[in-house]
């Protein structure tokens, strides 16, 4: 009887080599990104013992906790000296264990993303409040961080009803006379940051930089998107890029860092993978060319205005405070999406605390992650980690932090009231500290939206009444 012929699998180092371009083989054990993880210790396994499952063909791995448990902040891969994107490497092994029905062995973060797709993709656009309150209803803890959530809400951080948007079929296009540039805002600023939205315009304003708005700009699908499907994250970062290029512009401002590196790495990974973008191009309806450039807040800043022209516009100069800038893990890595040269040793907002007087803080935890979104899924690890990088920069003598990303916020400032800390740290986006800095009123700086109070710090230096 003639025998049947056996079908053949592709093993995960396949898998793996097929959707980041990494060959999991050239992994040789240095440990480097095992030593760098910021949740290392809360992995059942290290991400180095991850490769060499890999390269064993150990199916095992896709019942591992770690993928679920990683804070997609890319230390790994940044560091890795192989070139290995091994946080793409666990994003692969969320999505191959998802395929073959494996259940996921951290419920919290599965669920944070299913209710984090459906709500954009019903809606258009991250409906905060409605994503919290199903988690709370969907892990059976439906009081979890009312201390939290109740004060965000008497200070007007959170929207409280939804809003529905949808990109149009046609763009107008704009006059790129002058110092215009898109200015995608994103769900957060809308939000539980809009107190980063009103100071990063009224700086703007101040520095002759015309922010032009996106019609219908859309979620930019965050951490959920690239753990579920490569051309669904491709899908929102080329969607919100298309509309700025039929708008006629070649630069984007994305002030939340999280949908800065989404859009970075989208148009990083479309520019390196054709069929993804024909992929985005049948959902999106139009092909995107490739040419627009994200920039951050603070890149921005320093590119169309320059620190010359920041200093020219101080009023009120900080006069040696000390100050901590926290860039957090997504302004600079990894370098292959943002083109920094120097990913673990940013200087651009500590350059701009010069230009308004101050005294930048030397410390140890300024690229560190906060835990990102495990702040809703893993509320405990966030507060480690987050509370590592207070102390941190309370311990180097720092008055004052700032930072320029809404997650870090809510994490290092808004959560402080749920740590055991035995003192209380200030942390403003640097746009606030901007605004006071020029001489704005106060009312302009939003400070009442702050859950610490910076007043007391900052009534030390003149920048306040």
């Amino acid at each position: 009887m003639a025998s049947r012929a056996r079908v053949r699998t592709q093993t995960l180092a396949e898998i793996v080599e097929e959707h980041t371009g990494s060959n999991p083989y050239l992994c040789y054990q240095c440990v480097r990104c095992s030593s760098g993880c910021p949740v290392a210790e809360h992995m059942d396994l290290l991400p180095n013992q991850v490769m060499r499952a890999i390269q064993f063909n150990d199916e095992r791995v896709l019942e591992a906790k770690t993928p679920w448990i990683c804070a997609a902040c890319v230390t790994c891969s940044t560091r890795c000296p192989q070139g290995i994107d091994v946080a793409g490497v666990m994003d692969v092994l969320r999505i191959e264990a998802r395929k073959r029905g494996i259940k996921p062995p951290v419920r919290e973060v599965e669920l944070f993303t299913q209710v984090f797709l459906k709500t954009i993709g019903v809606a258009g656009r991250l409906y905060e409040a409605g994503l919290m309150g199903m988690m709370n209803v969907l892990t059976g803890r439906p009081l979890k961080d009312m201390d939290l959530g109740v004060p965000m809400i008497l200070k007007r951080k959170i929207r409280l009803l939804p809003e529905f948007v949808r990109p149009p079929k046609k763009v107008k296009r704009v006059e790129a006379r002058g110092n215009v540039i898109a200015y995608y805002p994103g769900c957060s600023l809308e939000s539980t940051a809009t107190e980063y939205d009103h100071t990063f315009r009224a700086v703007c304003e101040a520095l002759g930089i015309q922010l032009v708005e996106p019609p219908g700009w859309v979620c930019c699908g965050s951490t959920p998107a690239h753990t579920t499907d490569p051309v669904l994250a491709g899908y929102y970062a080329g969607v919100n890029l298309s509309l700025v290029e039929q708008m006629g512009l070649r630069q984007v401002v994305a002030p939340c860092l999280g949908c800065y590196q989404r859009f970075r790495a989208g148009a990083y990974e479309m520019a390196h993978r054709p069929e993804l973008v024909d992929q985005v191009a049948e959902r999106v309806g139009y092909r995107y060319q490739g040419t627009v450039e994200t920039l951050h807040a603070v890149e921005t800043l320093l590119e169309r205005a320059g620190l010359e022209a920041i200093r020219a516009q101080v009023k009120k100069p900080l006069q040696g405070m000390r100050v901590a800038s926290y860039y957090g893990c997504a302004t600079t890595r990894p370098p292959k999406y943002t083109g920094v040269e120097d990913p673990e040793n940013p200087t651009c907002m500590d350059d701009v605390i010069r230009a308004l007087g101050g005294e930048p803080v030397e410390w140890s935890y300024k690229t560190d992650c906060c835990g990102g979104s495990l702040g809703i899924t893993q509320t405990n690890v966030a507060l480690e980690l987050s509370e590592k990088i207070l102390r941190n920069a309370h311990d180097s003598g720092a008055e004052l932090m700032v930072t320029a990303c809404p997650l870090c916020q809510v994490n290092v400032e808004a959560r402080q009231v749920q740590m055991k800390l035995d003192f209380q740290l200030p942390v403003l986006y640097i746009t606030q500290l901007m605004v006071l800095a020029f001489g704005m009123e106060e009312k302009k700086a939003e400070l009442d939206k702050n859950m610490v109070d910076p007043r007391p710090v900052l009534q030390r230096y003149g920048l306040v009444g």
